[in-house]
């Protein structure tokens, strides 16, 4: 039976959490209305992405069907530390909102204690006395989220912890792009390299013939000196080529989260350049929207900008809080378990800074100005991420028309070495025009060699600024 002085403070108990469920302070979390183009300016492209064309965006590595490069990327999600930073972010996130969730139901402490003390004699007992005191119980306590302050802190913890998640995504994105450019990097120094000392075998060669010429006359020494300048500045490039694939291959490691020399001895056999034949599933504008991980981790912090708004308008409220105690407590041992020794207490209680209240509404204003910022910084998200597309589509589309003029070139270069060689043997040009046409036949196939990676790295900048290379996390 509970006496009728309790009853109030029970009932009104019982009542309480029964009103967390009907208020919540603050503004609700909208996705921002973003207008976009229908179309890209720089491709015809206004159909969305079939469910085909998306899967091949999401492992779009597999398109310059390389193994290689596709072995690769797979170890370096597996094992980049820098994933596994994001990944540890995700953890703590995770913890964040279980601590903001536990602040939701009530805190319960037990506790056991025994003590042994002294009174001094008074006027109503002559002498000192001496006893123990034996306590066990526990306390108890709940603020009742009457405003949602709490239910906020929980939905801010919960938009914390999706933006967490999509920065490991993005870092995936950009992970994936990276391995691809540093591997194709490698493969055009290779190139280069191997360029460079098949014109140095035709430089060789060429002044040897002279060297032979002029011994016998038919040459000056001048010509030798201007054929041994040209293939001393070839064999000077060869040495930099060299440093620049070690690097590359250091980096790559690095990506792997491996030692500078874990990938020497499977990457520096030479192996070409790949080169991406598979279409690329543009869709339209306002997919990037949904497949960015930056432009949805940005929309996640707008999320969780706006609940902490709630947060600090909840503060501006009462705070309701029930507690309650229930213990035994006795100078004996054998009669603390008794019924007799049984105290109880429970009951409301209300606090309200009153005085603080200048804090407290700065503090919401503080949270206003954050949700403002972090909403231009979602539309400057997406603009840049428009951007980017636009940018790789366009220079996709030139660089592969600068790469049919360069290949162009090589050929009639090729051509013009074999002609002025020829006639130079037969006594009829002078041997300049044969070390110009080395050159020029050099610097093309060099530019060419150059353009062919940038065709590819352009494909890997517009795969990356679709979004591509998340979507097969586990």
């Amino acid at each position: 039976m509970i006496y009728k002085p309790y009853r109030a403070s029970l009932t009104l108990c019982l009542f309480l959490p029964l009103l967390t469920s009907c208020m919540m302070v603050g503004p609700d979390f909208q996705r921002p209305e973003t207008k976009v183009s229908s179309q890209w300016l720089e491709s015809a492209s206004t159909t969305p992405a079939t469910p085909a064309a998306v899967q091949n965006l999401a492992q779009w590595w597999t398109a310059f069907n390389d193994p290689q490069l596709t072995s690769l990327v797979t170890r370096a999600m597996q094992a980049n530390l820098d994933l596994r930073l994001a990944e540890s972010r995700i953890l703590q996130a995770r913890a964040a909102l279980g601590i903001a969730g536990a602040d939701l139901g009530p805190n319960v402490d037990t506790a056991a204690s025994v003590s042994r003390s002294r009174n001094p004699a008074s006027s109503s007992r002559s002498e000192a006395t001496t006893g123990n005191l034996y306590q066990v119980g526990f306390d108890a306590g709940w603020e009742i989220d009457l405003f949602g302050g709490l239910r906020r802190g929980v939905e801010a913890a919960d938009a914390d912890l999706e933006a967490a998640i999509e920065s490991r995504r993005d870092l995936l994105v950009s992970l994936s792009a990276e391995v691809a450019n540093n591997y194709l990097n490698l493969r055009s120094f290779q190139q280069r390299l191997a360029i460079a000392r098949q014109n140095l075998k035709a430089q060789e060669h060429t002044t040897k013939l002279t060297r032979q010429r002029f011994s016998v006359g038919f040459a000056s020494r001048l010509d030798v000196v201007r054929a041994e300048a040209l293939a001393a500045t070839t064999v000077g490039q060869i040495p930099l080529f060299e440093a620049q694939i070690r690097q590359t291959i250091y980096s790559l490691s690095l990506l792997l989260g491996g030692e500078p020399s874990t990938l020497l001895t499977e990457l520096t056999p030479d192996a070409a350049l790949p080169a991406a034949l598979a279409t690329v599933p543009l869709g339209l504008p306002s997919d990037l929207l949904l497949r960015r991980p930056d432009i949805r981790k940005a929309e996640a912090k707008i999320h969780a900008a706006t609940a902490r708004i709630g947060v600090a308008k909840a503060d501006l409220f009462p705070k309701f809080t029930i507690s309650g105690a229930l213990g035994l407590q006795n100078s004996t041992l054998s009669s603390t378990l008794n019924r007799a020794s049984t105290a109880w207490s429970i009951g409301p209680a209300l606090n309200w800074p009153l005085f603080d209240l200048g804090r407290t509404r700065a503090n919401l204003e503080l949270k206003k100005a954050v949700q403002e910022e972090e909403l231009l910084t979602y539309q400057q998200t997406v603009l840049t991420a428009l951007r980017e597309v636009e940018n790789a589509l366009i220079a996709s589309t030139k660089e592969e028309e600068h790469r049919q003029a360069i290949a162009q070139a090589v050929a009639a270069n090729r051509s013009a070495v074999t002609m002025a060689t020829a006639l130079y043997t037969a006594g009829q040009n002078d041997f300049f025009a044969v070390l110009d046409a080395q050159r020029s036949l050099y610097a093309a196939e060099d530019t060419l060699a150059q353009s062919n990676r940038t065709v590819s790295t352009n494909l890997v900048a517009l795969f990356k600024a679709l979004g591509g290379g998340w979507q097969t996390e586990k």
